[in-house]
């Protein structure tokens, strides 16, 4: 199995496999090398040398391997979320599980027909590795799962998009930027490509462009929401509360967003009283582990009786108003 980067390596060399599978939560990521390989795959015409698949009509694939792509060298096929690769439960559907063994045993046969006449790219949400259709692609081409990006790999990312405009970043703020902006990458692209713009070739972004431009996910402001309370600056949080009402965010989201936060910080609470791992405490996904120091940090402001009160308000909030609604 390859590795995102070993992926983006190859598609940067311009070499293109016939057989692939890509799967994973990393949409971007994966989305960008799908693009890539439409690139280097060239000139598409749907139905005759470009073919979709999907769960509907994937019993058709194999079909649209053997038909000619007339007047075109290769024919590119992308078979996405086709539910061949899902993990199958007690109850199997016998009719996939055929399928999944007629499209096995053919590639397994007939590799040489494939490499000659099509580029097959599998596009999944998720796959099962201990299936015989993943060891047989893994095998004869390539595999590559596309995991959440670590905070230092995104850092690296955004990092290469500013040196590419020649424009600086101290890894501080790199980390603010990802505190403020969330970690999906289509955001932090949309957000460093103005923040680019703004400082100009030669220039370094500072947490106070951060500040000025970027939009800020809930989730960032609920932490400073939760930082003035913690600090006791009501007038601050009040200010951040009334910032986020003026930019129409609901108030019902903003009530969810603190009960939860709050909740993480019990948890933080807990899992420190009781010396637990915080990551697993949080269920936090690998770019979501830099908030460690920050969960903790807030935690330390209240006291566990504290929280539980404020829990406990949040709850009765959201009680008397359906009871008043009603």
């Amino acid at each position: 199995m390859l590795t995102i980067e070993n992926l983006e390596k190859e598609l940067k060399n311009e070499k293109l496999q016939s057989l692939y599978l890509l799967y994973g939560e990393e949409v971007f990521l994966l989305e960008t090398c799908l693009k890539k390989i439409k690139n280097l795959f060239g000139e598409t015409i749907k139905g005759i040398n470009f073919v979709t698949i999907d769960e509907n009509n994937s019993n058709e694939l194999i079909a649209n391997i053997e038909t000619p792509s007339f007047g075109y060298e290769k024919k590119l096929i992308i078979a996405r979320n086709t539910g061949l690769f899902k993990k199958e439960g007690k109850r199997k559907n016998a009719e996939i599980t055929t399928l999944k063994e007629k499209i096995n045993t053919y590639l397994k046969e007939n590799i040489d027909i494939v490499k000659a006449s099509v580029v097959l790219v599998f596009v999944e949400e998720e796959a099962d590795n201990k299936q015989e259709l993943y060891t047989t692609i893994d095998k004869l081409g390539m595999v590559c799962k596309f995991d959440y990006q670590k905070p230092i790999q995104i850092g690296k990312r955004m990092k290469a998009i500013c040196q590419a405009y020649k424009v600086e970043i101290e890894d501080s703020t790199m980390q603010y930027f990802m505190e403020c902006c969330g970690t999906n990458m289509q955001d932090l692209i949309n957000e460093i490509r103005k923040l680019i713009e703004y400082v100009g070739e030669g220039g370094t972004i500072q947490k106070e462009d951060i500040d000025k431009l970027s939009v800020k996910k809930l989730e960032s402001v609920i932490f400073d929401l939760t930082d003035s309370l913690g600090k006791k600056d009501i007038k601050k949080a009040l200010q951040v509360l009334k910032n986020l009402i003026y930019a129409k965010e609901p108030i019902q989201k903003i009530l969810i967003t603190l009960y939860n936060h709050f909740k993480k910080l019990y948890f933080v609470k807990l899992a420190l009283k009781y010396n637990k791992d915080i990551i697993t405490s949080l269920n936090l996904k690998p770019n979501q582990t830099f908030l460690v120091n920050k969960y903790k940090t807030q935690a330390n402001y209240f006291k566990e009786s504290e929280l539980q009160n404020i829990l406990q308000n949040l709850r009765d909030l959201d009680c008397n108003y359906k009871v008043r609604s009603n």
